[in-house]
């Protein structure tokens, strides 16, 4: 049995239990020496976030600390400030490589090595920069929510904040959430259809939202006027500075942490789907309707974003205070995300990991039900 601790808010408080969450900051440099010196250096990004985060979490193991979920907010500082330092960190980041490579550095960059180098800023702009807006989305302060929106606007799916907000968390596990992978739906039939359905679930949210006050959807608070503006700018600004090619290298890292993204999604709640209690009502979301993740040196990178559990348990709870859970609460993968994602890009692999465990959590949750299928096929009714 897991054995969970509980650390009070003046250890929360400490910087070096912070400083561990800045590892994100490492990835620059080795953005900058990729440009700077191509070669096998392109490869550095997502060798570090995909392979060395997944060695360092077989030697570093799970991290059971929760920490105290009363810990005052002005505790928190040193916690917040790697999400906000980062938004100006990729924008510089981003807009310099392309500068350079369509400039004073396209001499020495091959053709592969400069789509390497842009796959490696899109794992960046995925794994860090959508993240950390998913983190900062969900605040009250409206600075903290425009920065989110300055790193969704970097990788053209700033629509993910209204799908995130008034879609998933509302409608998680159910046939009303597109990103709630199906069970044996494999990530290549899943991305598609997440393509297609989360930007129309999110202007209707929307638009559904501004009805219910009275407004029509080209109301000037629709937020979708403000994402077409910034995604408007960032995509002027790459075409500014690295002409037609600087605007192909945007939209390729754009794709890139988009398709990051939907991996995350894909392995969060697969299979996982709320009990329907007939008529269109839906059981309260609880922490096993979400795979947990304790693993330790991958949740430093992500700001705990694997105890996913307790973020939809508790949806406003900054990630220094998201707890983990033990076995008996909710369901864990058996690795952290970066080694999870990998095999979701394989299905076979996935299926066999994962269909297992899938039929054990229904076993463990919901023996009473004896016909899954309209869970599979999400044919129940939508929420009302």
């Amino acid at each position: 049995m897991t054995t969970l601790r509980t650390l009070p808010a003046d250890k929360v408080a400490q910087i070096r239990r912070a400083l561990p969450f800045w590892l994100s900051l490492v990835l620059v440099p080795l953005a900058v020496i990729g440009a700077l010196h191509g070669g096998w250096t392109v490869l550095l990004l997502p060798l570090v976030t995909w392979y060395f985060f997944s060695i360092l979490d077989a030697v570093l193991g799970l991290n059971l600390d929760n920490a105290d979920p009363a810990t005052e907010e002005h505790k928190l500082t040193w916690y917040r400030a790697i999400t906000l330092i980062w938004a100006p960190l990729q924008f510089g980041l981003l807009f310099w490589m392309i500068w350079y490579v369509t400039g004073p550095g396209g001499a020495h960059l091959s053709v592969v090595e400069t789509l390497l180098l842009f796959f490696g800023m899109g794992v960046i702009s995925g794994t860090v920069g959508i993240n950390y807006s998913h983190e900062l989305m969900h605040q009250k302060d409206r600075r903290e929510r425009l920065l989110g929106d300055l790193l969704l606007s970097m990788v053209l799916y700033s629509h993910f904040r209204s799908e995130h907000l008034r879609v998933h968390h509302i409608h998680v596990g159910t046939p009303s959430d597109p990103v709630t992978a199906r069970y044996n739906e494999g990530f290549y039939r899943f991305f598609p259809r997440v393509l297609r359905q989360s930007l129309l679930s999110a202007f209707r949210a929307e638009r559904a939202f501004l009805a219910r006050k009275g407004l029509p959807w080209h109301d000037r608070r629709n937020p979708f006027w403000r994402y077409w503006a910034l995604q408007g700018v960032m995509l002027t600004l790459a075409a500014l500075l690295g002409g037609w090619v600087g605007l192909g290298l945007f939209l390729w890292q754009a794709f890139v942490a988009i398709w990051q993204l939907e991996l995350v999604n894909y392995i969060e709640h697969y299979g996982l789907t709320r009990r329907h209690l007939g008529g269109g009502k839906y059981e309260h979301v609880k922490p096993h309707h979400s795979w947990n993740a304790s693993q330790k040196a991958s949740n430093w990178l992500l700001i705990n974003l694997q105890r996913h559990s307790d973020h939809h348990y508790k949806p406003d709870r900054r990630f220094p205070l998201l707890q983990t859970y033990a076995e008996d609460e909710a369901p864990q993968l058996p690795y952290g995300y970066p080694i999870m994602t990998m095999a979701a890009m394989v299905p076979a692999i996935w299926r066999r990991v994962m269909n297992p465990r899938v039929r054990q959590w229904r076993k463990t949750y919901y023996p009473e039900i004896t016909d899954w299928a309209p869970y599979n096929k999400a044919l129940n009714p939508a929420p009302r």
